[in-house]
């Protein structure tokens, strides 16, 4: 397959950006430059731009059929087996809409109302919100910030979720907004709480292929027996850019969860269309060329931010991320001030970064002086970015 020319990704067009339908652009004043969504600025692979265009040239919206297994699931099952060396139990992946539907059917069918459901914080905002919605108790495991990065205490894990009255553990990996890759030593120690209380794991992988050498991602599943109480959730929409087409994939390990799925009406939870479908199994099976040019992209960005962090007149104890395009940027010695810093940025540099509180809602958790920036656009965009930031008074 032939590799993507080197500049394939400063090549963005920001007026198409605008023009489009995208929340990250579209919703904003023409002075503005968006750097808070998790979209990236680059297109799509050529195999997924492609594998629409056939499905539009030949009209082909009909209902989906496939013959035989969906080539989601199959794609799916490859790909863990190939490029994360997990191979996923035949029979139990299942075709969602996205990860937030992933997660908000397995709160509902895992956990009853006023259980516990345990997730690192700060966190994804409708992830947080949907658990309290729910009618749920989020239990918050802080990330803690040490001399050489994002970590959280493990000593004792059992004990606190017990006494919170876990039902449920959601490990995000890599973590989002903080970019942390967890070890194989750190999810075992996840995994040995969840086995002695008998939890639920929901391991939320969406960013798996967005990892930075020499960090490597290693699916929560494959650790020790997590694999038959936990569900992995992924998709290709973060690493392939594809997130309005609505596709996403969960292996199911626990019995129960899967036979009360099966008893669920018919297409109870939706279904994806052909166009996400064919996407999907172009970006997993035909894309990884693209891939790794994006990759190579990403790293030149993220040091870029770290350059940045570092030339800044107060000490914003910065780490860069092990995976994932976003940057988790601490405001609290700035002359921005310690709260709502993404609001004020927005009115003085007019960069909309997301707001850091909200990744701690619902919890006892400050991350009032937070802003998540998103870095996966072109070099020359995000040095304007980051100019702009670092021109505040």
């Amino acid at each position: 397959m032939n590799r993507p020319p080197a500049d394939l990704f400063e090549a963005i067009d920001v007026e198409r950006l605008r023009s489009g339908h995208g929340v990250k652009w579209g919703s904003l004043p023409r002075d503005t430059i968006g750097a808070w969504v998790a979209d990236m600025d680059f297109g799509v692979p050529p195999a997924v731009r492609e594998s629409i265009m056939d499905v539009t040239r030949r009209a082909d919206f009909g209902y989906p059929y496939w013959p035989g297994e969906d080539p989601v699931i199959e794609a799916f099952e490859e790909r863990m087996a190939t490029r994360h060396g997990w191979r996923p139990e035949p029979g139990r992946a299942r075709v969602f809409t996205d990860l937030l539907q992933i997660l908000q059917v397995m709160v509902e069918y895992a956990t009853e109302p006023g259980d516990g459901v345990a997730i690192h914080v700060p966190a994804y905002p409708p992830f947080l919100a949907s658990i309290a919605r729910a009618g749920r108790r989020i239990v918050p495991l802080p990330m803690t910030r040490g001399t050489t990065g994002w970590d959280f205490p493990a000593e004792g894990l059992a004990g606190r979720l017990r006494e919170q009255d876990c039902r449920m553990l959601v490990v995000v990996n890599p973590q989002n907004p903080t970019g942390r890759v967890f070890t194989s030593a750190e999810l075992l120690a996840l995994a040995a709480a969840a086995e002695e209380l008998d939890l639920v794991v929901l391991a939320d992988e969406i960013h798996a292929d967005l990892v930075f050498a020499p960090h490597r991602h290693v699916p929560f599943a494959s650790v020790g027996t997590a694999a038959a109480r936990t569900v992995t959730a992924t998709s290709a929409t973060k690493a392939f850019n594809i997130a309005g087409l609505r596709c996403a994939v969960a292996h199911i390990g626990p019995d129960r969860l899967r036979e009360a799925l099966d008893r669920a009406p018919l297409d109870f939870f939706g279904t994806p269309s052909t166009l996400s479908r064919v996407a999907t199994v172009a970006a997993w099976r035909g894309s990884d060329a693209w891939l790794t040019a994006l990759m190579g992209t990403l790293e030149r960005n993220r040091r870029l931010v770290e350059e940045w962090a570092a030339t800044l007149s107060w000490d914003p104890r910065y780490h860069s991320p092990q995976g994932t395009y976003l940057s988790w940027l601490d405001f609290t010695g700035s002359p921005i001030g310690a709260t709502t810093p993404a609001g004020r940025l927005e009115r003085l540099a007019r960069v909309k970064l997301s707001e850091g509180a909200e990744f701690s809602q619902h919890t006892t958790v400050d991350t009032a002086a937070f802003a998540r920036l998103n870095f996966a656009t072109s070099t020359s965009n995000l040095a304007e970015i980051l100019g702009r930031l670092l021109a505040v008074p």
